[in-house]
């Protein structure tokens, strides 16, 4: 059965079983890569993408479940015009291997446009449930206080 989906903005029709986690029609269907297969039971943040705005693990989200606007890394800024909160990330270095950062910089993203100037144990609290296995994390927390400072005006 066919459904539609809208994802960075564009609509798609895909012809799909309701059950199939939306992380597996990104990649697979639509071809959008950025977004990775990390665990597959929402533990740790690899597949974080938006809906509506709010940050949700795309492999446990069921397609049938999808209401609302996808977007994803590669909706949030190009390799030509970066967000304000990828330039951070490039600044500060972040990525080592870089598997786990699509999902980070997505959950950052939905922290910063709830909380503009958030305090580093917010940050802590908000970022969490996203895994690192290089153990960047001082790194994304300057991050996210560079590109809040920088969404801020300052």
């Amino acid at each position: 059965m066919a459904r539609d989906i809208t994802v960075n903005g564009k609509r798609y029709s895909v012809d799909l079983p309701g059950e199939v986690p939306l992380l597996w029609v990104l990649r697979d269907e639509l071809g959008l890569t950025g977004t990775k297969y990390g665990c597959g039971v929402a533990a740790c943040g690899a597949c974080t993408v938006h809906v509506d705005g709010v940050a949700v693990r795309s492999c446990q989200l069921a397609l049938e479940d999808v209401d609302g606007e996808v977007l994803t890394i590669e909706g949030l800024g190009t390799p030509d015009a970066p967000s304000i909160l990828q330039a951070a990330w490039i600044k500060h270095q972040v990525a080592q291997c870089g598997y786990c950062q699509s999902g980070q910089i997505m959950q950052a993203a939905e922290l910063l446009a709830a909380n503009p100037a958030p305090s580093d144990a917010e940050i802590d609290e908000a970022m969490g449930g996203n895994l690192c296995r290089c153990g960047t994390y001082p790194k994304i927390r300057a991050a996210i206080k560079t590109a809040a400072a920088t969404m801020r005006g300052g």
